[in-house]
């Protein structure tokens, strides 16, 4: 293997950007993109439609890399700067290109509406570019080479630019540059913080070969392990993560719940639906969030029949079923309570399992012995009934979040254990 790192800067042009008015979400997919084509992303470069701090912006990123992926202000109005500074950076004028031209006005004609002056002026390109076809919309794309280098401007117009990029531009660029294959293998975890996985799997990661790097993304409950092999050949190096992966299981399978990009609720529905279990729901502090997880997977209904929210002490009593007793000697952010919630919506909903949650969100409701961030959780089936406390933080959607990861990791760790199945 010799291969040498093909680097690349994403440089975003547009008022909107820096004014927060557009997320910018071609960045990111343009990134995952780039690295399996085996393209190292550097730096990504955002600037406002200002001729200096766009040219400036073309003459840094020519310093730094070997391509500019240039997206934004490619528009028909004034303030579309980016073909006139691309045609003085490179030093040439703009010239109406005739098969742009046709294709602009194929895609008017083919909408029962007329070319403008002003959409007209979209197959006006730098004479020293070669024209990307846009498949999706009107305005074209530009490839400039020079010196080694490569500067590709695209729409900021996301399917657009994904067409463009995934049919033309991504193929060209493996074709003019000598890029390594690169795999990625994503381990997924949960239950365990990033810290306490780090120190738990150090030897393992020490023992990484060179060519395979490791990278830490932790969310709301979860740390998601990255490995990125960089090689030759595309089946050497997945067999590689492969055996990498199978040694992790056996030094942290206990938090291991999945491989890829499928999150924990569809690995859980899964469990659910091979298993042959039905879920019922009674969650207080989480307010319907583990309920919108849940249903957020196509084919739920195959195992969740549905969800009480009981978030006062009276609907607690008098819809759920909880005994007032229990209510007012322990509280409604107790094990005793959380127990009561957990089996008496298994019950009524007559499912094999219920889960349920309750807790003090924040900011306020808390007391000295329950501060805000105490969760009680838990998981009943006909056997047992499982029970977690847990401490949070002083934010409310955090709390709302990491309580309901932490119901589908307990859901995930004991349904294997359920014995009960449809007949």
């Amino acid at each position: 293997m010799n291969h040498r790192t093909i680097t690349a800067e994403l440089l975003t042009i547009g008022d909107e950007i820096l004014y927060g008015q557009i997320t910018d979400t071609n960045a990111q997919w343009m990134s995952i993109e780039l690295g399996l084509a085996g393209i190292k992303v550097v730096r990504k470069t955002s600037v406002g439609d200002v001729e200096g701090e766009i040219l400036t912006a073309l003459a840094e990123a020519e310093q730094r890399v070997d391509i500019v992926l240039i997206t934004g202000g490619l528009g028909p109005t004034n303030d579309d700067l980016t073909k006139p500074c691309l045609a003085k950076y490179f030093g040439c004028g703009l010239k109406m290109n005739e098969e742009a031209l046709a294709e602009v006005t194929a895609f008017f004609a083919s909408r029962g509406r007329e070319l403008t002056a002003v959409n007209r002026q979209q197959a006006a390109l730098p004479e020293c570019c070669e024209k990307i076809t846009n498949k999706m919309g009107t305005a074209p794309g530009m490839w400039f080479h020079r010196n080694g280098k490569v500067f590709v401007s695209m729409p900021g117009v996301p399917h657009e630019m994904k067409r463009m990029m995934t049919d033309l531009v991504i193929p060209k660029l493996k074709q003019t540059f000598s890029t390594p294959v690169i795999v990625h293998k994503v381990i997924r975890t949960v239950g365990i913080g990033e810290s306490f996985l780090a120190e738990k799997i150090a030897a393992w990661e020490n023992a990484l070969p060179p060519h395979i790097k490791l990278a830490y993304l932790p969310s709301l409950g979860e740390v998601k392990l990255r490995l990125t092999a960089i090689g030759d050949t595309e089946a050497e190096l997945k067999a590689e993560t492969d055996a990498l992966s199978d040694q992790l299981q056996t030094i942290a399978g206990s938090f291991i719940y999945g491989h890829g990009e499928e999150p924990l609720e569809v690995m859980v529905g899964k469990l659910l639906r091979e298993a042959k279990l039905t879920l019922s729901i009674a969650e207080s502090c989480t307010g319907g969030y583990l309920s919108h997880l849940i249903t957020s997977v196509p084919g739920c209904s195959d195992y969740y029949l549905g969800t009480m929210i009981p978030y006062s002490y009276d609907i607690k009593m008098r819809q759920l079923g909880v005994r007032p007793e229990v209510l007012e000697k322990y509280g409604a952010v107790s094990e005793p309570t959380i127990i009561e919630m957990a089996n008496i919506v298994r019950a009524k909903f007559n499912t094999h399992i219920g889960v349920a949650t309750s807790g003090i969100a924040g900011p306020g409701g808390a007391t000295p012995e329950k501060p805000v961030g105490t969760v009680w959780i838990a998981f009943s089936d006909k056997d047992k009934t499982v029970t977690r406390k847990l401490q949070l933080s002083p934010d409310r959607e955090i709390n709302i979040k990491m309580a309901s990861v932490a119901v589908l990791n307990l859901i995930r760790q004991n349904v294997g254990k359920s014995v009960v199945r449809t007949q």
